[in-house]
């Protein structure tokens, strides 16, 4: 037999029944607009941009960062070892030729140089002490050979007194031979004597041209680190603009330091830089597009650097317009270097809707601009400024450039006017 079921628990059901069905209800709302969203087939006029194909150039490029540097700079040095002593000019003062840049403390070196006037001195002292001493013995040998020579003398007399004795019996043949070998050995003696005279003429000759040199040497020395201590007052040797000096008053500086910079502002060139990836990419020849601001200027690479340090290889620019007004030292750019040109393209202007493939899909407006059809093209050349399209759209359609992912879905969208 059934039981009633009391109006409490009827009502119960009831609500739970109506809060089921409104849950359904929101559940499937939901799951619409979802799908909507997911299924989007508009977008605003305002949320994209647009670019028409045209005819035209499209260049292939690599990018490099460059740095602005004057066409000319001349690096001073320092003449000598010495230290800062005063700053006259600063960087960015134009100078004249002969205008003194800074002034160098000169003591050292002309400590150096009294130290090396005496030591001239006493090689040129010792140069005269050893030429009076080989006079003296030279003079000493020439007149030990004259003795030598008297004394061979009288030995010869000796010996034909001795044999005339012999003959008449006087002296015997043993007296002969010791008169003989007297003068044998007194003529050997002479001989030794000359011998040696020789060998210390031309060892002493030796030993005094050696010092002259030397002392010749520590002349020129001399006179050169006096020609450089009248340099040591840096001066400008032409007319330019200063890029940088030495302002640290007091710095040692040693020859050879760099003081200032002096560069001619008036003509520029630039040094480039790229990664190694490019190496056999970047060569002398190729031109380069050098980004300024909002302007653009053209050069060629004159020379590539034959090193490749720390992965990055450098190379210098030579621009068309080297005294353009938009030029400033150190000045830090962007380069592209054209590797490819393709003269008559089909081109757009670049955008995020170009994700480097070289098949893609973009959108192309119809000509009443209220829809746009997805269509597969063939990318070509690309660069900053311009994609070249190999296929796919006609000079004077108009492409959508903004980036259209989430539109992947779908074949044709719907522009909608922009809202007031």
């Amino acid at each position: 037999m059934d039981r009633t079921l009391s109006p409490e628990i009827t009502q119960r059901t009831r609500n739970r029944r109506l809060w089921l069905g409104l849950l359904a209800g929101a559940a499937v709302v939901a799951a619409t607009l979802w799908l909507r969203g997911a299924l989007k087939t508009s977008v605003e006029a305002a949320k994209i941009r647009t670019a028409v194909a045209e005819t035209g150039p499209v260049e292939n490029t690599l990018t490099a960062t460059g740095e602005v540097i004057p066409a000319f700079e001349q690096v001073l040095t320092s003449p000598i070892r010495a230290s800062v002593k005063r700053v006259l000019l600063t960087p960015g003062a134009t100078v004249k030729p002969g205008q003194p840049i800074l002034e160098l403390d000169k003591s050292l070196s002309e400590i150096e140089y009294e130290r090396g006037k005496d030591k001239l001195a006493l090689e040129r002292n010792g140069i005269e002490q050893l030429r009076m001493k080989l006079n003296k013995e030279l003079r000493d040998a020439e007149i030990n050979d004259q003795i030598k020579l008297l004394n061979i003398n009288r030995l010869k007399a000796d010996l034909e007194d001795t044999r005339r004795l012999q003959r008449v019996g006087g002296k015997t043949a043993e007296d002969v031979v010791e008169a003989e070998n007297k003068l044998r050995i007194a003529e050997l003696e002479k001989k030794s004597l000359e011998n040696g005279l020789g060998y210390n003429r031309e060892s002493m000759g030796a030993s005094l041209e050696q010092s002259k040199l030397e002392a010749q040497i520590e002349a020129r020395n001399l006179q050169e680190l006096a020609q450089k201590l009248k340099q040591a007052d840096v001066l400008a040797d032409r007319a330019g603009v200063l890029t940088w000096v030495n302002e640290n008053i007091g710095t040692a500086v040693n020859e050879g330091d760099a003081l200032a910079k002096l560069a001619d502002l008036g003509s520029f060139r630039l040094e480039g830089s790229c990664s190694d990836v490019y190496v056999d990419q970047v060569k002398s020849g190729l031109p380069v597009v050098v980004k300024l601001a909002d302007a653009s200027l053209r050069g060629v690479i004159v020379q590539v650097k034959p090193s490749v340090q720390n992965g990055v290889v450098r190379f210098t620019v030579q621009l068309d317009d080297p005294r353009s007004s938009l030029l400033r030292p150190n000045l830090k750019t962007e380069v592209f270097i054209v590797t490819e040109r393709s003269p008559k393209a089909v081109r757009v202007a670049n955008g995020p809707a170009f994700k480097g493939k070289r098949r893609q899909s973009v959108f192309v407006l119809s000509a009443d601009g209220r829809t746009a059809r997805r269509r597969e093209v063939e990318i070509g050349l690309s660069n900053f400024d311009f994609v070249e399209l190999k296929s796919g759209v006609q000079p004077g359609e108009k492409v959508i450039v903004t980036d259209l992912s989430e539109y992947e879905h779908v074949e044709e969208i719907t522009i909608e006017p922009a809202k007031n």
